[in-house]
């Protein structure tokens, strides 16, 4: 047979398979082992699965770009089908898009209002499942984003028709492993007014965004920084609704209604192949109303956050294991009130639970005015579970007790007393005597032991010190955890914190001065720990904080440095008690860490990347010697950790653009950090910081003005009376305004920027970054300007390669 006629008789049929790539027509179903992809390759519609069950299937949509499946949408997430092979998605006879399980019984429907004689179904690059007319796009009868589930996509609406009076709302999955509406849901006030609010159970407000006042929801503050995203709220009369796109349509971005009760913004991190957090709301997790459940307990420094109440046990372990507890927690054991065969000596008693935050819901006994009549009112009546007695006077709760906190320390701390079955309070009680009598015979048994053997531990430690603080003059030297805690005095002379632990200053027993660092959130184990340790313990620079020694016991990890007497360049520069650093010492101070750096950057082994550059982390010896600290940190824990950290607890206005962006992050973000400190060495102020008159000014907007008009002499710190070389200083400032351009590769290198202060290379006009343009025209969102778009727009990048020269022969488009 001739291939040519065969070839046509199929080109339909090929035709049709082309087509249908994002769609689902009456021709063409959807059947369990097949996925149906937008045409942007965005997202995937298809059938999917969670947890270890194999009987519970699910038709959604999730992203293609991302390597794990993550569903932003959810079709029959009440209702899974059992079996993937036989079930189907299929446009039905009345148009309408079913999904069919294996019994070919319907479990899932659009159930749309269709006047039309064919309709079609399309997955679209934004996410959004559209049922249309096959010969009319534009005639659109229903759309998945006018039935969110728990996410948010941009360009979806989540609002009110003042037509129909529905509330476009989210509603969070049952548990990480059931798609199922939860009890916590985010909606617009049904009222009217321009908030949203998140429920529980639907009925109970627990956060509120605020009025909208034009430009941002009053109590949701981060939206000022709108370098990222576009944000619109529509009111008119037929509607009221919010829209949020992103301005990068690289980035993937997602806002859910979470399990825990909060609302979430997360943006994917392909290097990482992770989500990461960049805000939410409510901020704690107890802030959330009754997350766990009736006579369940919340607290914020311990995970699992809850746990039930003393004399109760959870309803249903299995969802408590997924991370459900809106079931709470059952008694162990019923109470004796009320009951027909208790007796006389069996009557129930009170728990006293100190610093909890009350339940909710509580009865005012007036007429009760002493804490034993209270009691004896709540014991007297049988539906009374708990009461408390305070300034207040005594409050009584009958029934389930919703929203208990422990270990609170808000100002409305009280002491409840729990009704609990007097076996209850015997077995405690026991348990307490028994523990008593065990502890008591514990402790004769040590201390007789520490009365023999005190005298030679106290002789061997002063050795063990006494050998380690001869080795710091050479090796590197591991030190036991009890010899850190003795050297700093059991960790009592705190120096200062940040993002990776705390500071301590602590005393050798030769007297030698130290900086001992209690490393927080430190994962690798012993063997790996000491391996990165000996590594950045080779690394030395006179312009780089010498570590001396560490210690990594069981979960102790620290590090030991040499102490920097003058402190840290923040309290020289910014604190009004001390005395003004001259301008040749801050130049000095500048080129200093430039050095540094670049030794970092280009001249180690491995390139190391700082990550958190700022006056904080610039340390001063006795003659005001730069040393860069942490320097070694970013590598200890890992890049991806250092990401997370430096975006969510970094310091606001030194983070480059492109930690917002989510791209891979190079040196450069070092020298945008870099930049934005060499502005305050120049300044002697934040920043960002209130003037004299109450208005908030932005120093890098006024230094890029007065560099246009060539008055740079005004930018100098006030307390320097104009001292300063103008030369250098114009140098300085141009030189910043490199450093933070928002596209990385028109920032000079850190070697390059060494070589410029010191004058091997000279320094042309910079152009004025984009986000700082931004700033000057709504002078509104400075107070979150460290969040820039990272896009530089082409007139900024041919302004940057065309204005650059050096006294090399060389030339780039850093501008150096």
């Amino acid at each position: 047979m001739d291939p040519l006629p065969l070839f046509l008789l199929l080109l339909p049929f090929f035709a049709t398979l082309s087509s249908a790539a994002d769609t689902i027509s009456a021709n063409n179903s959807l059947p369990g082992s097949q996925t149906i992809t937008s045409a942007g390759g965005n997202f995937v519609l298809g059938f999917f699965k969670l947890g270890n069950s194999s009987s519970r299937y699910y038709v959604g949509i999730w992203y293609k770009k991302v390597s794990k499946i993550t569903p932003v949408w959810v079709a029959n997430r009440e209702t899974p089908v059992a079996d993937q092979s036989t079930s189907e998605l299929r446009i039905a006879g009345d148009g309408n898009l079913v999904l069919l399980n294996q019994s070919k019984s319907i479990v899932w429907s659009t159930d749309a209002n269709i006047s039309s004689n064919s309709t079609l179904a399309v997955l679209l690059d934004d996410g959004n499942l559209q049922l249309r007319d096959e010969s009319n796009e534009s005639q659109v009868f229903w759309q998945s984003f006018d039935h969110p589930t728990n996410t948010w996509l941009p360009g979806s609406k989540v609002g009110l028709n003042k037509v129909t009076n529905r509330n476009q709302h989210l509603t969070a999955w049952k548990n990480d492993d059931d798609p199922a509406p939860g009890i916590f849901s985010l909606e617009l006030d049904p009222n009217g007014t321009s908030q949203y609010f998140i429920l529980w159970n639907m009925t109970t407000e627990y956060w509120t965004s605020g009025i909208w006042n034009g430009q941002i929801f009053s109590n949701v503050p981060e939206m000022t920084a709108n370098y990222v995203y576009n944000f619109e709220y529509v009111s008119n009369s037929t509607e009221n609704y919010f829209i949020y796109t992103v301005k990068d349509n690289t980035i993937i971005s997602r806002f859910v209604m979470d399990v825990s009760g909060q609302i979430k913004q997360l943006t994917w991190l392909e290097n990482s192949q992770t989500w990461i957090l960049f805000w939410s709301q409510p901020r704690q997790q107890c802030q959330v109303y009754s997350f766990c459940g009736s006579f369940g307990s919340c607290n914020e420094n311990a995970l699992p956050f809850c746990k039930c109440v003393q004399g109760f046990s959870p309803k249903s372990q299995s969802d408590w294991d997924l991370g459900d507890q809106s079931e709470g927690c059952q008694r162990n054991t019923p109470l004796q009130c009320g009951r027909s065969n208790s007796s006389r000596t069996e009557k129930d008693g009170f728990l006293t639970m100190s610093n909890m935050r009350l339940p909710v819901n509580s009865r005012t006994l007036s007429a009760v005015g002493s804490d034993g009549a209270c009691e004896a009112a709540c014991l007297s009546d049988c539906s009374c579970t708990a009461y408390s007695y305070g300034s207040g006077g005594c409050s009584v709760w009958h029934g389930d007790l919703l929203n208990l906190q422990e270990q609170f320390n808000g100002s409305d701390a009280s002491t409840l007393y729990l009704r609990l079955a007097a076996s209850e309070l015997q077995s405690s009680k026991s348990n307490k005597g028994t523990v008593i009598w065990i502890v008591v015979g514990v402790a004769v048994a040590v201390l007789t032991c520490l009365a023999i053997i005190w005298f030679m531990i106290r002789r061997r430690r002063k050795r063990q010190m006494m050998r380690a603080s001869k080795a710091v003059g050479g090796g590197l030297v591991a030190f036991r955890y009890g010899e850190l805690q003795h050297a700093t005095k059991n960790f009592s002379h705190k120096l200062g914190g940040g993002g990776f632990g705390s500071v301590f200053r602590g005393s050798l027993p030769d007297s030698t001065v130290v900086a001992v660092k209690k490393l927080e959130g430190i994962l690798q184990g012993e063997k790996q720990f000491r391996t990165e340790v000996s590594t950045i313990g080779t690394i030395q620079h006179v312009n780089l904080v010498r570590l001396l020694g560490f210690c990594s016991e069981g979960s102790n990890k620290l590090l030991v440095y040499e102490f920097m007497p003058k402190g840290s360049l923040d309290t020289q520069l910014f604190q009004s008690n001390s005395a003004a650093l001259d301008w040749r010492t801050r130049y000095q101070i500048a080129v200093g860490i430039a050095r540094g750096l670049a030794y970092l950057h280009e001249q180690c082994r491995d390139c190391i990347i700082h990550c958190d550059i700022k006056p904080e982390n610039i340390l001063l010896d006795d003659s005001c010697v730069p040393k860069v600290a942490d320097f070694g940190l970013a590598k200890l824990v890992g890049r991806d950790f250092s990401r997370v950290l430096t975006t969510m607890r970094g310091t606001r206005g030194y983070l480059a653009p492109e930690w917002i962006t989510g791209v891979a992050i190079t040196p450069k973000a070092d020298v945008y950090s870099y930049g934005m400190m060499l502005f305050e060495i120049v300044s002697g102020r934040r920043n960002l910081e209130q003037t004299e008159d109450g208005t908030t000014g932005f120093f890098p907007t006024l230094v890029a003005s007065k560099l246009k008009s060539g008055d740079v002499g005004s930018l100098l710190d006030h307390r320097l009376e104009g001292e300063a070389d103008l030369e250098e200083m114009e140098r300085a400032c141009k030189l910043a305004c490199w450093c933070i351009q928002d596209d990385e590769s028109c920032r000079p290198t850190m070697g390059q920027v060494g070589q410029v202060l010191e004058g091997f290379l000279e320094v042309n006009m910079p152009p004025i970054p984009r986000s700082l343009r931004v700033l000057a025209e709504t002078p509104e969102e400075i107070n979150f300007f460290y969040e820039f778009s990272s896009n530089q727009s082409s007139k900024t990048r041919s302004a940057t390669s065309n204005s650059t020269q050096t006294k090399s022969t060389a030339s780039n488009s850093s501008g150096v």
